[in-house]
C-alpha cells in the first residue's frame, strides 16, 4: 500500500510539474521542445495580449488618411491583387490572417528584430490560423497556431514544439518600402485599414526608442561581432544556406552579382524607398527579409556575410 501511494504521489508530482512548467510559458506546453526551453522568455503580454487581425479590411489608396510618405509597408501580391500591411498597424498586432484571391497567408512582424515576413497558412493540406503566443525565442516572436497550439518561431521559419515540431512554413516573397514607393506602384492596390476591431494608437510611432538604441531588450546568443546590433542587413536562405547583405554597404540603385551556394542570386537595394530586392537568375523573386544583424546572427550562427570590400 506504502509502495502504491507513493507511486501516486510521485504522478500527481510530476504532473503538477509539469502543469507548472507549462503555465510558466503561458499556459503552452513546451515538453519535446525542438529549441532550449530555457530561451523561451515571456515578452510581457499574455497569450493573445497582442491580438492578431483574423479579419482584416481594406481600403483603396485615395482612402488612406493615416500614413505618412516614409512609413513602412509590407507589400504582398497574388495574382493581380496587391495589398500593403503597413507596419504602423502591425506593430500593435504582429500578425494578420488574411486570405488573398483565395491563397491563406499569414503576415508576420515582431518590431524586437525588425522582421515582416509573410508565409503561407496552408501547412501540409490543413490551413492554419496564428495568434501571438506572448513568448520570444532570441528576441523573435514566437507564434502559436489555434489549431494544435503548437509554438512557431518566425525567423527560424517552423514550428518548434510539438505536435507540429520541424514542420516547416513556406515563406513567401514579400515588399518592404516606403508607402510612398507602394503607392506610386501600385495604384490600384489594397491598403489594411485601421479598422481592425481594436482600438490602438496607430497615428503614433510605438518603439521609437528602441529603434534608436543599438541595445536588445532581451538577451540573445552573440557570436558575431562584424556589425553593430541594429545594423539592418537583408537575409535569405536558399537551399538551407543563411547570408546577409548589409543595406549600409549596398549601393544605391546597382544590381550586385552574388550566389549562395550554386544558386545566382542579384540584389539591388533602394535607399529613398527602403526596398530591398531579391531575384534569382530567371528573374524570379526570392523571399528575404530586413532584419537587425543581432537576432539574425543568433538564428544563423554560421550565415555568409557579403561585404562590400
Amino acid at each position: 500500500m506504502r509502495t502504491t501511494a507513493a507511486l501516486v504521489s510521485i504522478t500527481m508530482l510530476m504532473a503538477f510539474a509539469h502543469d507548472t512548467r507549462a503555465q510558466s510559458k503561458n499556459g503552452f506546453d513546451v515538453s519535446g521542445a525542438l529549441i532550449d526551453v530555457d530561451e523561451i522568455l515571456a515578452g510581457g503580454p499574455p497569450r493573445d495580449g497582442i491580438p492578431s487581425i483574423d479579419n482584416p479590411k481594406f481600403l483603396a489608396i485615395d482612402a488612406v488618411d493615416y500614413l505618412r510618405d516614409d512609413d513602412i509597408v509590407v507589400g504582398v501580391r497574388v495574382g493581380d491583387t496587391n495589398r500593403a500591411y503597413p507596419l504602423r498597424i502591425l506593430i500593435w498586432h504582429e500578425i494578420v490572417n488574411d486570405e488573398v484571391e483565395g491563397k491563406p497567408v499569414a503576415v508576420t512582424y515582431c518590431p524586437l528584430c525588425g522582421t515582416a515576413m509573410v508565409f503561407d497558412r496552408d501547412v501540409g493540406g490543413t490551413v492554419r490560423t496564428f495568434g501571438v503566443s506572448g513568448l520570444l525565442y532570441r528576441s523573435d516572436v514566437l507564434m502559436y497556431d489555434r489549431e494544435t497550439e503548437s509554438l512557431w518561431s518566425q525567423l527560424a521559419t517552423k514550428a518548434v514544439t510539438p505536435p507540429a515540431a520541424g514542420t516547416k512554413l513556406k515563406w513567401l516573397p514579400s515588399e518592404h518600402l516606403t508607402w510612398k514607393a507602394w503607392r506610386s506602384k501600385y495604384p490600384s492596390g489594397q491598403v489594411l485599414s485601421t479598422d481592425t476591431g481594436h482600438r490602438r494608437a496607430y497615428h503614433a510611432q510605438a518603439y521609437e526608442a528602441y529603434f534608436k538604441s543599438d541595445r536588445t531588450m532581451f538577451p540573445v546568443p552573440h557570436s558575431r561581432r562584424e556589425l553593430q546590433n541594429k545594423a539592418w542587413v537583408v537575409g535569405v536562405i536558399v537551399d538551407g544556406q543563411a547570408k546577409a547583405y548589409p543595406v549600409d554597404e549596398l549601393p544605391d540603385g546597382v544590381d550586385v552579382r552574388d550566389s549562395v551556394g550554386d544558386v545566382e542570386l542579384t540584389i539591388r537595394w533602394e535607399a529613398d524607398k527602403r526596398h530591398p530586392q531579391v531575384k534569382d537568375a530567371s528573374g524570379e523573386d526570392v523571399a528575404s527579409v530586413m532584419v537587425f544583424w543581432f537576432a539574425w546572427q543568433a538564428f544563423y550562427p554560421d550565415t555568409g556575410l557579403w561585404r562590400a570590400s
